[in-house]
């Protein structure tokens, strides 16, 4: 029997592990202010997310190149606390707010979903 465990860091829950891609793909949505397309996460048993770029996205490079592993998180801004930050807090969609950070020379997201706030009661 295996010794080996997976540790993830506190909160952290496995998402999606996105691959950057040269040509888009059919029913790609694109991300106009962001300036890439993906698919695929929302769809794939084993949660793989293609991502293509337009030619003036101004993403880093190794957002562009590198595949990354994407984790949900409860707080964005506490997770990306004391982490080399590659991409500020941005909102995609305006259901999710997502950060990357490196981690030894690796690109890692972190992904928040934003709860929709019920109208309150009086």
């Amino acid at each position: 029997m295996s010794e080996y465990k997976t540790i993830l860091p506190n909160g952290f829950r496995f998402h999606h592990v996105g691959v950057p891609i040269k040509n888009r793909l059919p029913n790609m949505r694109h991300i106009p202010h962001l300036k890439f397309s993906v698919t695929g996460y929302e769809s794939s048993p084993f949660k793989y997310e293609w991502m293509h770029f337009d030619d003036d996205c101004t993403l880093p490079e190794t957002i562009k190149t590198k595949p990354h592993i994407c984790f949900e998180v409860d707080d964005l801004d506490d997770a990306i606390n004391g982490h080399e930050i590659l991409i500020k807090p941005t909102s995609p969609v305006p259901e999710l707010r997502v950060a990357f950070i490196v981690h030894d020379g690796a690109p890692i997201e972190l992904l928040q979903i934003i709860k929709k706030s019920t109208e309150s009661k009086t």
